[in-house]
């Protein structure tokens, strides 16, 4: 942009200074055209932009008309791809348009695991302390009892949208008549000897299952929170919880193959095939146990089973101890079972 004229060094000839003013009319002029093609050309890229989303839209209408009534997994995934550039091209749009005027646990421990190396809780983080009480008199011979120190440990929890540091504080007392030690019992924790609190490995387990959110990015997510978990470390919680929770797979299991019938199906998922850069495709079977459509009051239940193929070994396997109808498609691995 010309800058503003001085008038202490305007010329007096009147010559030079028509001159002066024809030279800023015609440096004016230029950088009007400029300003102009570049508003025209930001048009332009904003059309087409807008034309490239109606596009999309378009595609998307045809795809979701075809899936009505379909369960095509490819079809979902082409889906959730129009609808990832959707929105990055209406974003884009949404930056470039110009505002309006006005706008403004384990139980036992494992010799062969390697042992994580344990770091301290960052001090940033509040503290909560709950006092174990001890007994108020010696359990072995009912005398006074005195303060002999106490053992703190320290447990890392997490309540949504926090961590917390929960301080389990239990005071140590000694008998003045028989001199026994008197302390309450340990907190019963998860994981033995873990630093993880019930709430904190069921919100990585959530992440990790339901969200699918990878346990390295949940690290960087708690890095972020001034909390410094390895990817390790949370591996291990998640598969000390599994055994944990291995019980109740098991009941529930149980539950399902108690019924009088049972729905399958099964599904195509990824899986990370390791050392070989790509995926390959598993399956996950479904067994579903729902007697209301039928006045039974038996709770719903469902039961998912891995398999790395689909042979028909793997259905017979998981259906060996059921004993009724079976509802599934026609797919041949179940004619054996049909045969029984």
């Amino acid at each position: 942009m010309p800058s503003p004229l001085d008038p202490a060094v305007l010329p007096d000839d009147m010559t030079a200074l028509r001159a002066l003013l024809l030279h800023r009319e015609e440096e004016h002029a230029a950088e009007l055209a400029e300003n102009i093609a570049a508003l025209i050309a930001a048009r332009n890229g904003l059309k087409e932009q807008a034309f490239q989303i109606e596009q999309l839209k378009a595609r998307l209408a045809t795809l979701l008309r075809q899936k009505f009534g379909s369960s095509s997994e490819k079809l979902k995934g082409a889906i959730e791809q129009l609808q990832l550039m959707l929105g990055d091209l209406e974003t884009g749009l949404a930056a470039g348009t110009p505002p309006e005027p006005g706008s403004a646990p384990d139980p036992e421990a494992r010799p062969w695991r390697r042992k994580p190396k344990r770091k301290p809780l960052p001090a940033h983080l509040p503290r909560d302390v709950v006092e174990h009480p001890a007994a108020c008199a010696c359990p072995q011979c009912g005398g006074a009892l005195r303060p002999l120190g106490e053992d703190v440990t320290e447990i890392l929890e997490y309540i949504p949208g926090s961590f917390r540091v929960i301080r389990h504080v239990r005071p140590k007392f000694s008998c003045r008549c028989c001199e026994s030690i008197t302390q309450a019992p340990a907190p019963d924790l998860p994981i033995r000897r873990g630093l993880a609190g019930p709430g904190l490995l069921a919100h990585v387990l959530v992440a990790k299952f339901c969200d699918h959110l990878p346990l390295h990015r949940q690290a960087e997510q708690y890095a972020r929170d001034g909390v410094d978990l390895d990817r390790s470390t949370l591996a291990d919680w998640v598969g000390q919880s599994a055994r944990l929770l291995d019980p109740l797979v098991a009941a529930v299991g149980a539950h399902v193959m108690a019924a009088e019938r049972a729905h399958a199906d099964d599904t195509t998922v990824p899986v990370l095939s390791p050392g070989h850069g790509k995926t390959r495709t598993g399956r996950l079977w479904c067994y579903v146990r729902d007697d209301h459509p039928f006045a039974g009051e038996a709770p719903r239940a469902v039961l998912y089973c891995y398999s790395p193929d689909r042979k028909g070994e793997h259905p017979r396997k998981h259906l060996a101890g059921f004993r009724g109808i079976l509802q599934a498609d026609g797919y041949a691995g179940y004619a054996g079972l049909y045969q029984q």
